[in-house]
């Protein structure tokens, strides 16, 4: 009864989200293709396929590249599998293009009612769905379970603040976790989050994102670009509302120290990357823009102005990572949970994180235990930390080491998680 309620009010809200698509692809154009996809009506036709279809659920940008490293692993043991990708976000999708071959499907995320998920099921006919994370929906895991597809939750994570969230909704959330076939979690306190909600969890493999290795051309450009700079570089790494404007306000406020270091920008959604340029410059700061760079690097501005440099690039974190001396970790200086730090940690670059980390908790103390990652109480001393940090090359030198060991020493998930899946398929536990 619960379910049909919340089913509703799913259907109901449909127009809206075709609304909330349209206006976003103006932006974004990746937003108003195949928007009947999410419907659960598709172009593409399926033709048979000899070997298992293993669908994969990777929501948006991060999850779909931590997923490359599993897909690679997957294709190593089930060399006959076909793969099927859905995402909810367009730049997901379009990460995940990468990931295919010849044979295999992409599709948006279907929208989560009854009549779209069964859509979506009957016109695939996956052998067995793979959600990433944390992407649990209370009709899509009815309607696998329905149908017999196994559907799995790998690289499993659950902060306490989502458990709260999900304790508030129990009455949703408990069956959905409970239906699920099997889950495999990141660390040993999501295992025992997900099981308070009723999830069939198998073991505990690791986070994924160790697994995947920077782009090496791109980090090398940023390293080369950084040796002929006088100036060292702080990064501040997928900022996010409400912390540019933070730290562009301290700058301005200390702007004799804050032109001893070159100032770089990133920000976590590129929808916002021209409001940002608008944001500096409205600030008395010049800025200079990644897309204008070219394969050069930054140039040399003669500016009377300080000068704050804009990342406006999609997949090109190693770059900016391998640019910078150090950075400051966005989402942790307000309270939004903060982002990934592991992909700084493998590119060797610094880390100064503020004090809301419950997105990747776990990951976050094991880096400041390592002594690959500094933690400050807000972004007035970050700022300070990682001006002092640049300066002080001894000290810098073995942050760098101590996270690249922290990185390659959590490495291995990919394997032991595909490794687990196929035996399962194997032996029968996940059968149809």
């Amino acid at each position: 009864m619960i379910r049909w309620f919340y089913s509703c009010l799913m259907w109901l809200v449909q127009p809206l989200l075709k609304r909330k698509l349209m206006r976003r692809s103006v932006m974004e154009p990746g937003y108003g293709q195949y928007i009947d996809e999410r419907f659960g009506r598709y172009a593409q036709s399926v033709s048979a396929h000899a070997g298992p279809t293993v669908w994969l659920h990777t929501v948006s940008l991060g999850e779909t590249r931590a997923a490359a490293v599993l897909v690679t692993a997957l294709r190593q043991q089930l060399p006959q599998m076909r793969l099927l990708l859905t995402h909810g976000t367009a730049t997901g999708r379009a990460e995940g293009l990468k990931l295919l071959q010849t044979g295999d499907l992409q599709a948006w995320q279907p929208w989560d009612t009854p009549a779209v998920v069964q859509r979506f099921l009957n016109h695939f006919k996956p052998d067995l769905g793979i959600l990433m994370e944390t992407e649990v929906w209370p009709n899509l895991v009815h309607g696998c379970r329905r149908l017999c597809v196994p559907l799995v939750l790998v690289n499993a994570r659950l902060s306490e603040k989502s458990l709260r969230q999900a304790q508030r909704l129990g009455w949703l959330a408990r069956p959905a976790f409970a239906a699920l076939t099997a889950v495999w979690a990141q660390t040993p306190q999501d295992a025992q989050r997900l099981q308070s909600l009723g999830a069939k969890v198998q073991g505990v493999l690791g986070n994924l994102k160790f697994d995947v290795v920077p782009n090496a051309s791109q980090l090398a450009l940023g390293q080369q670009w950084r040796a002929q700079l006088s100036l060292p570089v702080v990064l501040f790494a997928s900022s996010r509302e409400g912390e540019e404007l933070a730290l562009l306000q301290l700058l301005g406020l200390a702007s004799r120290d804050a032109a001893k270091v070159q100032w770089l920008i990133v920000p976590r959604h590129p929808q916002r990357f021209d409001a940002v340029a608008v944001l500096i410059e409205s600030h008395g700061f010049a800025v200079q823009r990644r897309s204008a760079w070219g394969q050069g690097g930054p140039a040399a501005v003669a500016d009377e102005k300080l000068q704050i440099w804009l990342g406006d690039s999609l997949g090109e974190m190693a770059l900016y990572y391998g640019l910078a001396d150090a950075a400051l970790l966005g989402g942790s200086f307000e309270p939004l949970g903060g982002q990934n730090l592991i992909e700084a940690a493998a590119c060797g670059c610094p880390v100064v994180m503020g004090p809301h980390t419950f997105n990747f908790l776990e990951a976050a103390e094991q880096a400041l235990a390592a002594g690959a990652a500094l933690r400050v109480a807000d972004l007035a001393q970050a700022v300070a930390v990682a001006s002092t940090l640049c300066f002080d090359s001894h000290r810098l030198e073995i942050v760098r080491l101590a996270a690249n060991r922290f990185a390659q020493s959590h490495q291995g998930a990919a394997q032991r998680l595909a490794g687990v899946v196929v035996r399962e398929i194997s032996h029968g536990t996940l059968q149809k």
